[in-house]
């Protein structure tokens, strides 16, 4: 396993934005340059940063309502590609796929929708496919990426960023990488659950 790592690149698809304002601006102290959709992308430019929009390196707007956004080889690619790989660093250059190295997400609010009292309708749609997913690639590849999968763990990245500036090792990755599938499972089980009833 690899050591130390640079974050160079941030994905930043959140839905809570509060508490994300100080992680953003350390991030933003060390030169870490970001990349977000819609809300979140508004957010980071309200608080003066810049921040290149995700469709403009899929080439693709929101679709369906916003029910797709994420899914893209362009932006998995750049998450799941090993940087020690020739033949993923070589794709990565022929289909212009570029690096990320840190993924920040915060799901829609699923089990809330529920409590709420919500139609089966508003449910379904608080249903998070584009950030499960991202947190599931980030933490495959926490070797080389960084995976703050909720805003519980804002932060945690930011006591390491203070600590070590924009660089984690293996042993900061490998624990965020288990807090993730952590989240994810929690996550799933309350949609089956939702389902099972």
């Amino acid at each position: 396993m690899s050591g130390t790592k640079e974050i160079k690149t941030a994905l930043v698809s959140v839905f809570h934005k509060d508490g994300l304002d100080e992680l953003l601006k350390k991030l933003n102290d060390e030169g870490v340059k970001f990349l977000s959709t819609g809300g979140t992308q508004k957010f980071i430019e309200s608080l003066g940063y810049e921040c290149q929009k995700v469709e403009d390196v899929t080439s693709y707007p929101s679709i369906l309502g916003g029910r797709v956004k994420t899914l893209h080889p362009k932006v998995f690619g750049g998450i799941l590609a090993r940087r020690d790989n020739e033949g993923d660093q070589e794709q990565m250059a022929q289909y212009e796929i570029p690096a990320i190295d840190l993924v920040i997400v915060d799901l829609y609010p699923f089990e809330a929708t529920v409590a709420s009292g919500a139609s089966d309708e508003d449910i379904i749609e608080k249903i998070d496919i584009g950030g499960i997913s991202l947190i599931r690639a980030g933490a495959k590849n926490f070797k080389d990426v960084v995976i703050v999968p909720s805003k519980a763990e804002y932060g945690v990245l930011l006591d390491i960023l203070n600590k070590k500036g924009a660089n984690t090792d293996i042993a900061d990755r490998k624990m965020f990488a288990e807090r993730a599938f952590g989240v994810s499972s929690h996550y799933d089980t309350a949609i089956h659950d939702w389902f099972a009833k």
